[in-house]
């Protein structure tokens, strides 16, 4: 990981596997998995806003998903090769941290599902005061 990046000291050896190790929480666990009200998604890490409450749906995985990023910046992607099928995985593009991966079965209008594991997600509800930044490490 690189030094520069903003990262939050507290976070759980849970949140830090998925981040930093590419680990992946179980299915079904996150409660953000049934998070219905309206709001923004973030980093848990650094803090960056990654999707937002109206492109979120029930896809049946386990894991929180979405048909869409924040913005066309907000993710950046690279080939997973640990499975025997290569898979797309996702990282937010502001510190790196591994978040899930895409699938080409989403519903419209994009076709994808942007599977996220929850403990990497912080979930910011419409109307509330933003956090403050994470300190650097």
């Amino acid at each position: 990981m690189a030094e520069d990046r903003p990262v939050r000291k507290d976070l759980t050896p849970e949140q830090r596997a998925i981040a930093f190790e590419e680990q992946t929480e179980p299915p079904f666990c996150s409660a953000l998995n049934h998070e219905k009200r309206p709001g923004v998604y973030r980093c848990a890490v650094c803090g960056e806003t990654l999707f937002v409450s109206d492109a979120k749906y029930e896809s049946g995985s386990g894991w929180p998903s979405f048909f869409q990023p924040a913005s066309d910046t907000a993710l950046g992607m690279k080939t997973d090769h640990h499975l025997r099928l290569p898979r797309t995985e996702i990282h937010c593009n502001n510190c790196k941290a591994h978040l899930g991966h895409v699938f080409p079965d989403g519903p419209p209008p994009t076709g994808k599902r942007y599977c996220v594991n929850g403990g990497v997600l912080d979930f910011e509800p419409a109307g509330a005061p933003p956090d403050d930044p994470p300190a650097a490490a």
